[in-house]
């Protein structure tokens, strides 16, 4: 996980309160921020759930729910956060917070134009442009391991309503692929079977030679770690498009 780089204690208390300001700046956010143990994801949505128990609703707050937003958190997990935790924090506390959360998330309400923050546990990448004409949307490719060197793996992060065309991973023997969803919400589906979701923990055994398409939900970014099983003679082969209409159906 990188390191959070806070300065807002230095900036300003630096000449007030200089040890408050280094204990802010260096051990809340440089080392408790950055530890590995949980997400920063994981770590705002702790702190607004806390803010929000406390009845804090103030500028302090304002900046947690947009890191919330800048860590993965969508419109529709904030909503059902705040929903959640005003059985235990309070109405009136659980309003306020709601009033700070529509503006911080008014310009981008499901997250559709806003990157940052997605990709789950192995990060966003870049945009996936070598294999644009095989999807549906905007997808993103974080490349794990070396091709020229072993199995190529990639964590693959599809933006809301970004799927794949329908494609088959052809073997003689073996072969298939394997997905680890890591992180939102999408789906999966093979020819001829229903669609089913799949979730952040879901694994997905794709048998060779099994016509199919994975992807995003309409209103949530999905992101799952591929790669494909072993196996003799295997090569993809890429085919039409999940039309808008069938995309359309599932929800």
């Amino acid at each position: 996980m990188p390191k959070v780089v806070q300065t807002a204690g230095r900036d300003a208390l630096g000449t007030f309160a200089p040890q408050f300001a280094a204990l802010n700046d260096d051990v809340l956010f440089g080392e408790v921020w950055s530890s590995d143990e949980l997400t920063l994801k994981m770590r705002s949505i702790l702190t607004v759930t806390t803010l929000v128990a406390k009845g804090m609703a103030d500028g302090s707050f304002e900046h947690h729910v947009a890191n919330a937003k800048k860590n993965g958190v969508t419109a529709r997990e904030m909503a059902a956060i705040l929903t959640h935790v005003a059985f235990y924090a309070g109405w009136p506390n659980a309003w306020a917070a709601f009033r700070v959360a529509l503006k911080v998330y008014a310009a981008d309400p499901l997250d559709f134009e806003n990157p940052e923050g997605h990709g789950g546990l192995f990060g966003l990448g870049a945009p996936n442009d070598a294999y644009a004409q095989y999807f549906t949307g905007q997808s993103y490719l974080n490349p794990l391991t070396d091709s020229e060197k072993t199995q190529f793996i990639a964590n693959v992060t599809f933006e809301p309503g970004c799927r794949n065309n329908w494609h088959i991973h052809h073997a003689a023997e073996g072969g298939g692929q394997i997905l680890l969803v890591t992180d939102g919400e999408g789906w999966y589906q093979e020819w001829g079977e229903p669609a089913r979701k799949i979730v952040a923990g879901d694994v997905v055994y794709i048998p060779a030679n099994v016509k199919h398409w994975h992807g995003a939900t309409a209103d949530r970014w999905m992101s799952h770690v591929a790669f494909e099983a072993p196996g003799t003679d295997c090569a993809n082969e890429w085919c039409e498009p999940v039309t808008d209409e069938e995309y359309a159906a599932l929800s």
